[in-house]
């Protein structure tokens, strides 16, 4: 009997939300994230550059990160303190692509 083709599913890894301490949320300054939009205009390979340019993430987890944004829409690109996801955000904002940060 032949197979029929079909599309495969992208493997995309299952990342763990990161675990914080009851003392950092009561800081005041955190936990923050930085939302990473998916983004139809640059090359993968720019998008991978530039987290790592914005995160200093080894190049296997930005990669990740940019297939998650590309295959859901979003993904998590950095997590820590206000000042740390703004200075990140706006890296990956000097480029163009659109990120957003939110308090976790």
């Amino acid at each position: 009997m032949p197979i029929e083709p079909g599309l495969a599913e992208p493997e995309i890894d299952i990342r763990d939300l990161p675990q914080y301490d009851d003392e950092d949320v009561d800081a005041g300054d955190g936990p923050y994230v930085v939302i990473l939009y998916n983004d139809d205009y640059h090359g993968f390979e720019e998008v991978v550059s530039q987290i790592q340019k914005a995160t200093g993430h080894p190049l296997e987890k930005c990669v990740g990160i940019m297939l998650e944004a590309h295959t859901r829409g979003r993904a998590i690109a950095f997590t820590g303190s206000q000042e740390a996801c703004d200075r990140a955000a706006g890296v990956l904002r000097q480029i163009r692509l659109q990120v957003e940060t939110d308090k976790f």
